[in-house]
């Protein structure tokens, strides 16, 4: 089944996304929910949503793949399932297995299919009672039955990750930086799109234990893959 979601995108879809993805568009996620209802669904999911699914793609997320947002208000409820891109354009920066919702993926467009499918029972599993947790018994066993899903988690390449594994950096390091034409030295506190790095600033508004203050700033980390 999964082979003819694969076919459809390749044929219908506005990028025509094929194995590698390289530029996607909230289009292709419409013509993915088509394709799947199509597919698993016999297109009832059409039937049920009609048009109260929306999608969009973020550059913002760092952790999760997928989301699915819901309004709380029952009577024609609205939901949109948002993807975090990054997660597909990093899949091949990292020479290691990667895999979502305990399966094995073998490319990003892989990655993008089984994401969306944990995203849709989300929707499916509030639309039917009005809540939805994928750490529950309820939720585990409709993506089991549903799609065969082991587990509600992504192992595939963050930001941060990719960062890491390319330039050598990681929370904790010392790294030097130059400010308004000043070079200043600090610690990387975290990564995500850019490193926070906490400078020693006897004015600063940030604080440790030992009462020692800091400035933060955000650093880009630039790496040549």
């Amino acid at each position: 089944m999964r082979h003819k979601i694969k076919d459809w995108m390749k044929e219908n879809s506005p990028n025509h996304l094929e194995e590698n993805i390289l530029r996607i568009s909230p289009g292709d996620l419409k013509e993915l929910y088509r394709a799947y209802d199509a597919v698993f669904f016999d297109g009832q999911l059409a039937t049920q949503l009609q048009d109260r699914l929306k999608f969009s793609l973020s550059t913002r997320m760092t952790k999760a793949a997928g989301k699915t947002i819901y309004t709380k208000k029952a009577e024609n409820r609205q939901y949109e399932i948002r993807i975090g891109v990054d997660f597909l354009f990093n899949f091949d920066a990292l020479q290691r297995e990667k895999n979502v919702a305990g399966l094995v993926v073998e490319n990003s467009l892989e990655a993008l299919m089984l994401v969306f499918e944990h995203e849709l029972v989300h929707v499916l599993e509030t639309e039917a009672y009005g809540t939805t947790n994928c750490k529950g018994k309820r939720f585990q066993k409709m993506a089991a039955q549903l799609f065969g899903h082991t587990s509600s988690y992504h192992a595939l390449p963050s930001q941060r990750e990719v960062i890491y594994e390319i330039s050598g950096y990681k929370p904790g390091d010392q790294i030097s930086f130059n400010y308004n034409g000043k070079k200043l030295k600090g610690t990387i506190h975290s990564i995500n799109k850019r490193a926070t790095v906490m400078v020693k600033d006897s004015r600063g508004d940030y604080a440790d234990a030992l009462g020692q203050r800091y400035t933060k700033y955000y650093v880009p980390i630039i790496v040549n893959r």
